[in-house]
Parts: C-alpha cells; sequence; structure tokens
C-alpha cells in the first residue's frame, strides 16, 4: 500500500522535469487538402507559438524547423545502360521506407543550426532521410542510388528545402511556407516542427493532414476500388466509344 503514494507522484515530478523545456504551440493553415482534376498544388503555412518556462526567453535566438512529410512508399530504383545500342536495366536497388513527399524549411542553414549526428536522428534534410534499403548493394551503390532518387523527387517537386525561410517573430511566434506539389499522393502527411537550442532538438509537436481526392475524381477512386468489374467494363465503353467518334470525325474531315 506504500507504493500507491509514490505512483500518485510520478505524474506531477515528470511535470516538473519537464517544465523546465520551452514547449511548442503548432497549427497549420490546413489540415484537409482535397484534390480535384484542377488541382495545381497548394502553398501551406505552418505557425505557432513557443511557450518558454515562465515566459523566460533565452538570451540567445532559438531556431526552428518544420517538416511536411508524406506517406512512406516501397521503390525500387534501377539504372539503365546503354548495351549493343539499346537501353536495359542494369544495376537495381530497393529502398522499403521511402518518404512520397518530403519539405523542410528551417530559420537558418541546418549545418549551421545541429551536428550531422542531429540532423541524421531527426532526417533534418534529403540527405539525411532513412530509407531502410532492403537490397544488398555494396554502400557505393546504394548512395549512388538514393542520390538519384533525391534528384528525381526534387526535380518533380516532390522534395523541397528552404533553408532561412522560417520567420521567427520577438522570440515566439513563427511561420514558414512550404508547397504541396501537385504530384502528391493522397493519405495522412505530418506537419512536424523542431525547435532547437545550442545544437540539441528541447521540443518537437506534429500536426496531421490529410490529403484526399474529391468530386468525380474521388467518385472514380471509389468506383475503382469496391467495383473494379464494372469499373473496367465502362472504361472499356467509353475507350471504344471515344474511338469511334474521333475516327467518325475524321471521315466528315
Amino acid at each position: 500500500m506504500r507504493r500507491w503514494p509514490i505512483l500518485l507522484a510520478l505524474p506531477a515530478a515528470v511535470a516538473l522535469i519537464g517544465a523546465d523545456e520551452p514547449q511548442l504551440v503548432p497549427d497549420v493553415s490546413q489540415r484537409e487538402v482535397e484534390i480535384q482534376y484542377s488541382f495545381t498544388g497548394a502553398d501551406l503555412l505552418l505557425f505557432g507559438a513557443i511557450v518558454y518556462p515562465d515566459g523566460r526567453r533565452p538570451d540567445k535566438p532559438a531556431d526552428i524547423v518544420v517538416i511536411l512529410k508524406g506517406p512512406e512508399q516501397s521503390i525500387t530504383m534501377r539504372e539503365k545502360q546503354k548495351v549493343a545500342g539499346i537501353w536495359v536495366n542494369a544495376d537495381t536497388a530497393r529502398f522499403r521506407s521511402a518518404p512520397s513527399f518530403y519539405a523542410m524549411a528551417s530559420s537558418r542553414p541546418i549545418d549551421r543550426i545541429v551536428d550531422e549526428r542531429t540532423a541524421a536522428i531527426y532526417e533534418l534534410g534529403v540527405d539525411k532521410l532513412q530509407l531502410s534499403p532492403s537490397s544488398l548493394n555494396e554502400s557505393a551503390e546504394l548512395s549512388r542510388f538514393q542520390l538519384g532518387l533525391v534528384d528525381l523527387r526534387a526535380r518533380s517537386g516532390l522534395f523541397v528545402e528552404r533553408p532561412g525561410t522560417v520567420e521567427i517573430t520577438d522570440g515566439v511566434l513563427y511561420r514558414a511556407r512550404l508547397p504541396l506539389s501537385a504530384r502528391v499522393i493522397v493519405g495522412d502527411y505530418t506537419a512536424e516542427t523542431f525547435l532547437v537550442q545550442d545544437g540539441r532538438v528541447v521540443a518537437a509537436a506534429v500536426r496531421d493532414i490529410t490529403v484526399r481526392k474529391s468530386g468525380f475524381e474521388q467518385f472514380m477512386a471509389t468506383a475503382a476500388e469496391h467495383w473494379s468489374f464494372v469499373y473496367g467494363l465502362v472504361a472499356i465503353a467509353m475507350a471504344v466509344g471515344m474511338g469511334w467518334a474521333a475516327g467518325a470525325i475524321a471521315r466528315r474531315i
């Protein structure tokens, strides 16, 4: 029975310990993003406040890093080589957990905020993503394939880095804008915020964002998932009808 007072005091002790560290109160301009036929991307505002214990701000300003991350995917990268004048697939590498979308903004360049180890732990930057390779390639080959994946997704607008774009007002309020590409997939996204002081992450917070289809796109996706046979017949009928119409117009011309 003597254990009960100790157990009851544990939450209070934990609260007192955590009270010495600042807290983040984050939010995002859109909790739901709807994809329609006219969707050309979105510009999300990530903002919030830093709550310091007893309202005391540190003498040295803190830094903020915000990351918008999409659902993880398993992806196979293939390298093409020219053999006898024909391009064929050569080496391959498979990654189990590549984010489908990754955008990061920071108050300063990452290498001026944290060291390499901390950046790798919290995946602060596209070059620090833990892709979990499942193939038995050599480390040099895996690095080459990872660089190739990052380059491809960066050119598609799916991997974005914006160092030095997080605005911090009066050392308390922060805001940053991150683009959401028109090529994003539907699913659950996370908006992560990290507070860094003296090279150490002292607070972190997450907000969830849902990207989903709506309107005719949602109807087609639902039909393809639940009534796949009927969906296939309708798709074939539409293709045949459009082909016949195009032929009839061509004959008249």
